[in-house]
C-alpha cells in the first residue's frame, strides 16, 4: 500500500466528533501489517510500540478533523436497511486527486502525515547486530520505536493530555503537523519551536443604577475598559530559536457587556488571546489588582521549544536528503500536540507535509509528492535515530 492509498482512506473515514471508525482503521491496520504491540486506550488514542532499549522516539499524528463543509461530505450506499424497497446510506469525507494533490477534510491536517508515520513505523527496523562476537548472527533491539495518533488535538489536546497521564514519555518525537514551505517553496523544513495559546477573559463587575444618576452606580465597563489599558501597556516577550525571533502576542479580541441604553452596566467580560513563547509570559494576572476585575484562563496550550540540537540536526539531515530543496530549522505560529509532550519532558521537532493556509479551509489539500517525501524523511530520521 503506498502513501497516497493509506491517505485517501484515512480522510474517507469521518472522524469529526466522533474519532472511532478512524480509530478503528488505524489500529486494525496495524495489528495486520506489523508485530509491534498495539494497544487502544479508554479516550480512543492508538499507540503501537516496538524494540527495546533506553530511549524512545515516537512518530506523532492526530486522526481527528475539523467539522467539513458540505462539499467535502459524500453520500454512500450502505447495504440493504432490511426492507425490499430502501437501501440504507452511509456518510463519507469525499476524496478528489487532480493535479497531484488530494483534496479533502483531513489530508493536509493531518491523516496524510499520519499516513506516512505509519508506512515508516512499519518499515523501521529495530534491531542491529549483536556486538558479541559468540552471538554476531543474533540482533538485538537498538532503541523502542512508537507510533502515536491522538483524538482531541482539535479541541486542545484531549488525547495527547490522557496519554501523558498515563504514561506516554518518550525521549524524542517526530510530530507530523506542517512544516513545508516555511522557508521557501516546495522546501519541508523542520521545526523546533511553537508558540502557545493562552485565552482568557477578564471580568468586571459593578453595581447597576438608572444612568440619569449614574453616581449612584459602579460602571463595570469602565472597569473593563481600565483593565483593556493595561493588557495595552504590558510587555509581551519574544525568544530567539533557530535564527528566528519568535514573537508573543495580547489582543483583546471581544467585549460584551450592558443590560440597557439607560442603565450603569454592573458586568463586563472581555476577552483575550494570548500567543506564548517558550520561557515566559505576559504578566497578565496584573489585570486582577484593579479594583472588582477578575481575570480566568480558560484555554492554555502549551508553546514547544527543541533543546537537543543532535535531535534536531538528526531530523533535518534526514529532510536535507529527502529532498532536493535545502530546508531549515524554523518555526511555526501554531499550537500543536507537541507543546503539551515537550511540557511533559520530550524533545519534539515538527516535520510534516500540510503547508501553510492549507488546514480547516473548504479547499484543503496536499501534495502527494510531498507525502511521499516525508515518508521518506521519516524512514531516514528512523534509520539515522536507531544507528546512533
Amino acid at each position: 500500500m503506498t502513501v497516497r492509498e493509506l491517505t485517501r482512506d484515512l480522510v474517507s473515514i469521518p472522524s469529526y466528533e466522533d474519532e472511532t471508525a478512524a480509530g478503528d482503521y488505524i489500529e486494525e491496520w496495524l495489528r495486520r501489517e506489523t508485530d509491534a504491540d498495539v494497544t487502544r486506550d479508554a479516550v480512543g488514542n492508538v499507540i503501537a510500540r516496538k524494540g527495546t532499549g533506553e530511549e524512545t522516539l515516537a512518530l506523532v499524528g492526530h486522526h481527528d478533523v475539523v467539522e467539513p463543509a458540505p462539499s467535502q461530505v459524500v453520500e454512500t450506499e450502505a447495504g440493504s436497511n432490511g426492507t425490499n424497497t430502501e437501501t440504507a446510506t452511509a456518510l463519507e469525507y469525499a476524496v478528489d486527486e487532480r493535479n497531484g494533490r488530494l483534496y479533502g477534510r483531513g489530508t493536509a491536517d493531518m491523516k496524510g502525515a499520519v499516513a506516512a508515520a505509519m508506512l515508516a513505523f512499519r518499515d523501521g527496523d529495530v534491531t542491529r547486530p549483536s556486538s558479541s562476537a559468540a552471538q554476531s548472527d543474533d540482533a538485538e533491539p537498538s532503541g523502542e520505536l512508537v507510533f502515536a495518533s491522538f483524538v482531541g488535538e482539535e479541541v486542545g489536546g484531549v488525547g495527547a493530555r490522557h496519554a501523558i497521564d498515563d504514561g506516554f514519555a518518550p525521549e524524542y518525537a517526530i510530530v507530523g503537523e506542517g512544516s513545508t514551505d516555511y522557508s521557501g517553496p516546495d522546501v519541508t523544513d523542520v521545526v523546533v519551536a511553537h508558540k502557545g495559546r493562552r485565552g482568557s477573559t477578564i471580568t468586571a463587575r459593578g453595581t447597576a443604577a438608572h444612568a440619569s444618576e449614574a453616581a449612584a452606580g459602579e460602571n463595570a465597563i469602565y472597569r473593563a475598559t481600565a483593565a483593556v489599558d493595561r493588557v495595552r501597556d504590558l510587555e509581551v516577550p519574544s525568544v530567539d530559536v533557530a535564527g528566528e525571533t519568535l514573537a508573543g502576542s495580547l489582543v483583546v479580541t471581544e467585549i460584551e457587556g450592558g443590560s440597557g441604553i439607560n442603565v450603569v452596566p454592573d458586568r463586563c467580560e472581555v476577552t483575550v488571546d494570548e500567543r506564548t513563547v517558550p520561557g515566559e509570559r505576559a504578566p497578565l494576572e496584573r489585570v486582577a489588582d484593579l479594583e472588582g476585575v477578575e481575570w480566568t484562563v480558560d484555554q492554555d496550550l502549551p508553546p514547544m521549544r527543541c533543546d537537543d540540537e543532535r535531535f534536531a540536526e538528526t531530523v533535518l539531515e534526514a529532510a536535507d536528503a529527502a529532498q532536493s530543496g535545502s530546508p531549515k530549522l524554523v518555526t511555526k505560529p501554531h499550537a500543536t500536540d507537541a507543546g503539551w509532550l515537550a511540557a511533559a519532558g520530550t524533545e519534539c521537532v515538527i516535520c510534516g507535509p500540510s503547508e501553510p493556509g492549507e488546514a480547516h479551509t473548504e479547499d484543503e489539500s496536499v501534495s502527494i509528492a510531498v507525502l511521499e517525501r516525508c515518508l521518506e524523511i521519516y524512514r531516514r530520521a528512523v534509520a539515522s535515530w536507531l544507528e546512533r
